[in-house]
């Protein structure tokens, strides 16, 4: 796309959607081109373009690097990037792609944070990993590497958007952590060329990928010329969610986040506040079915079967969380976690994927009970 004057990502989204996949572009003529309803100029560029043999020694590179490229044609293409004005037609890409996946939180802030910031950012990441939660940042130093952390330590998995080509690590000190994260089951990913630096203006378009993978973008901590800021007007454009984490007014590293509370984001104290926003959004189609109280110890006849088979089709563990729970009864996740004998991660994570089918509920103060 960089290689052809005038093609951008969103005449790129164009041309896909009417041609579906890039070898029917370039093989498709000036004038088919242009009747796509791009300019003549650019239907000109991309008909004159003879850089394939440059293209070819380029994909050979990705492969020498451990990377790979996913096209939009391709089925582990983010299906929330799909959704955007400009999504990128492809991405360099070192890890694990998965198909389908849409449960991603973008968690932004200061590079030079405060050790409130940095502790929230890193508690922030764990906390959504462990609720089953795809971790967005942009390894940047800071909040992002927090957060990409926080996401690791729960044993979850978390996306780095990178600002410049996949061969390079920026900041140089997170390489140990761009590791981890692909030995993790992550993903590192650029829309930029292989060679490509980290040059300031890079990182504005980087930004609108990094919202554009995600339901929502928390803010951690910004001042009030923060690159942050960018992220979340890019969040807006893409009808995102944006949310911010209030901060101190004396130190000035939080003066653009509390601006954001201010302007209608939403003020995120833990992570519970994150979820029970984006929860319309994930409800299940056939949450419909669960609808209404009930209890595992009724009997089928007194069930309905949607119910029954969707409790025959739990796992033990998961069987074991929700016997743990009664009519009328809201259980902190703390006594959750106690009498079902589960490690927090396991238990966080069943406790999301019933709630999602609306099995269980969750109150303010991380308690639960049966829906």
């Amino acid at each position: 796309m960089r290689r052809i004057k005038g093609l951008g990502p969103r005449t790129a989204k164009l041309l896909l959607e009417r041609f579906e996949l890039p070898e029917r572009i370039f093989a498709a003529g000036e004038a088919a081109l242009a009747q796509a309803g791009i300019s003549r100029a650019v239907a000109r560029s991309i008909a004159a373009f003879r850089g394939f043999e440059e293209v070819e020694k380029e994909l050979c590179e990705v492969a020498r690097l451990d990377a790979r490229l996913i096209r939009w044609s391709d089925s582990e293409y983010p299906p929330n990037l799909r959704q955007i004005p400009d999504p990128p037609p492809f991405l360099f890409a070192r890890g694990k792609a998965i198909a389908e996946e849409r449960q991603c939180v973008a968690v932004v802030g200061a590079r030079i944070a405060s050790d409130a910031g940095r502790s929230m950012a890193r508690r922030l990441g764990f906390e959504l990993a462990a609720r089953g939660f795809t971790v967005v940042s942009g390894l940047a130093r800071g909040t992002d590497a927090e957060a990409h952390q926080g996401a690791l330590d729960s044993g979850g998995r978390t996306i780095a958007v990178m600002g410049c080509g996949i061969d390079i690590v920026y900041p140089p000190e997170n390489r140990k952590l761009a590791d981890e994260i692909v030995r993790g089951g992550g993903l590192i990913v650029s829309e930029l060329p292989i060679g490509t630096p980290p040059l300031g203006e890079n990182f504005p378009t980087r930004n609108r990928i990094l919202s554009g993978l995600a339901l929502g973008a928390v803010i951690v901590e910004a001042s009030e010329r923060s690159g942050s800021l960018i992220t979340t007007r890019m969040a807006l454009e893409q009808d995102r969610q944006v949310f911010a984490v209030p901060g101190s007014p004396i130190s000035g590293k939080a003066h653009g986040s509390n601006r954001l509370i201010k302007q209608g984001a939403v003020l995120v104290e833990c992570v519970e506040d994150v979820i029970e926003e984006l929860a319309p959004q994930l409800v299940k189609k056939d949450a419909a079915a669960f609808a209404g109280r009930w209890s595992t110890g009724r009997t089928p006849a007194a069930t309905p079967s949607s119910v029954v088979s969707a409790l025959q089709a739990l796992s033990k563990d998961a069987q074991a969380i929700l016997s743990c729970l009664k009519d009328d009864e809201k259980l902190h996740i703390d006594s959750i976690i106690e009498a079902s004998g589960l490690s927090p991660q396991t238990v966080l994570g069943f406790l999301l994927e019933m709630e999602l089918k609306g099995m269980v509920q969750q109150h303010p103060g991380k308690l639960f009970s049966l829906a």
